[in-house]
C-alpha cells in the first residue's frame, strides 16, 4: 500500500504589526487602511494610561498604507509631509506606510 503526500492548501503567513497614535485628549481613535478597505471603524485603538493609543493586527506580508480616526477626523495629514514612511494620497494628503516582512 502506498502513502501519498496530502498537499496542503498554501499559508499566508502574518505577523503582530503594532500600531500606536499619540492622542491623550482623544476620545475614541480606530485605524483605517488598505487591510480593512479604509474602514473608518473597523479597527478600534485601546487607550493606554500614557495617554497613547494601541492595536495589533496580524497582518500577511505585505506594504500597506494606513491612517489613524481620532474622534471622527482623519488625523496626521498633513503632519508628515516630511516623513519618509508616508505617502501622498489621491486627496493631496498623506497616507502613513507600514511593511510587513515576509
Amino acid at each position: 500500500m502506498s502513502k501519498t503526500a496530502k498537499k496542503s492548501e498554501p499559508r499566508e503567513w502574518t505577523a503582530s504589526t503594532e500600531f500606536s497614535c499619540d492622542a491623550p485628549h482623544a476620545g475614541v481613535v480606530y485605524l483605517a487602511g488598505t487591510f480593512n478597505d479604509w474602514d473608518p471603524t473597523a479597527a478600534p485603538l485601546t487607550r493606554r494610561a500614557d495617554g497613547t493609543w494601541a492595536i495589533s493586527l496580524n497582518l500577511p506580508p505585505g506594504r500597506y498604507e494606513y491612517k489613524f480616526v481620532v474622534d471622527g477626523e482623519w488625523c496626521c495629514e498633513t503632519a508628515h509631509q516630511g516623513c519618509p514612511k508616508c505617502v501622498p494620497n489621491s486627496f493631496g494628503t498623506m497616507n502613513r506606510v507600514v511593511e510587513v516582512p515576509a
